[in-house]
C-alpha cells in the first residue's frame, strides 16, 4: 500500500516536471532551438498537422533554424504558418528550404521571458505540492481504514515529503538553468 502511493506520487511529480521541461523548451532564449516550432500546425490536406511531421527541422548555426518540407508543394503552407504564428520570425525560402534567423533579444524581452519562466516554475511547484497533498490524504485514508499503522503513516508522509523536496529542488535547478540561458548575451 505504501509503495503504491509513493509510486503514484513520484509518477505524477515526474509528469509535472516533464510538462515544465516542455514549456521551457518552447521559450525562445535568443538562441536557435528546433523546439520553438513545436506548437505550429499546418493545414495539410484539411488536417492540422504539426510542422515536425511535415518537415525536417535543423539548427545549422546558433542563430538559424532551417525547415525543409518533405513535400516541396507544402513549402508555401509551411512558410505561411510560420509567418502567422506569434513567434515573430520572418521566414525566407529558396524554393526548397525555409530559413529562420533568430533575432537577438532585447533586455526588456529577456526580463519578460525570465518572469514567464518563473511563472511556469511556480505552476509546476503548485502541481507537485498538490500531488503531495493527495498522496498524504490517501495515506491518512488507508490508516483510517486500518490498512496501515500509524508508524507506517508517519514513514509514508516523510517519504512523500522527501520526494516532494527532491522535485521542488529539480524544478529550481531547471529554472536557474533556463534563466541563465535567457540572460546570456
Amino acid at each position: 500500500m505504501l509503495d503504491s502511493i509513493q509510486l503514484y506520487a513520484e509518477e505524477r511529480m515526474e509528469k509535472a516536471t516533464n510538462n515544465l521541461n516542455e514549456a521551457l523548451a518552447g521559450l525562445r532564449a535568443g538562441r536557435a532551438n528546433a523546439h520553438i516550432l513545436d506548437k505550429i500546425k499546418i493545414d495539410y490536406y484539411g488536417t492540422p498537422t504539426p510542422i515536425n511531421q511535415l518537415a525536417s527541422i535543423a539548427v545549422p548555426e546558433p542563430r538559424m533554424i532551417t525547415v525543409q518540407p518533405y513535400d516541396a508543394s507544402s513549402l508555401k503552407q509551411v512558410e505561411k504558418a510560420i509567418l502567422t504564428s506569434d513567434l515573430g520570425f520572418n521566414p525566407s525560402n529558396d524554393g526548397k528550404v525555409i530559413r529562420l534567423v533568430v533575432p537577438q533579444l532585447t533586455e526588456e524581452r529577456r526580463k519578460e521571458l525570465v518572469k514567464l519562466t518563473k511563472k511556469y516554475g511556480e505552476e509546476c511547484k503548485v502541481a507537485v505540492r498538490n500531488v503531495r497533498r493527495k498522496a498524504v490524504t490517501k495515506l491518512k485514508d488507508a490508516q483510517k481504514a486500518g490498512e496501515i499503522s500509524e508508524d507506517d503513516l508517519k514513514d509514508g508522509e516523510n517519504n512523500i515529503q522527501k520526494t516532494t523536496d527532491q522535485y521542488i529542488s529539480k524544478v529550481d535547478d531547471m529554472l536557474k538553468e533556463k534563466e541563465k540561458e535567457i540572460l546570456e548575451v
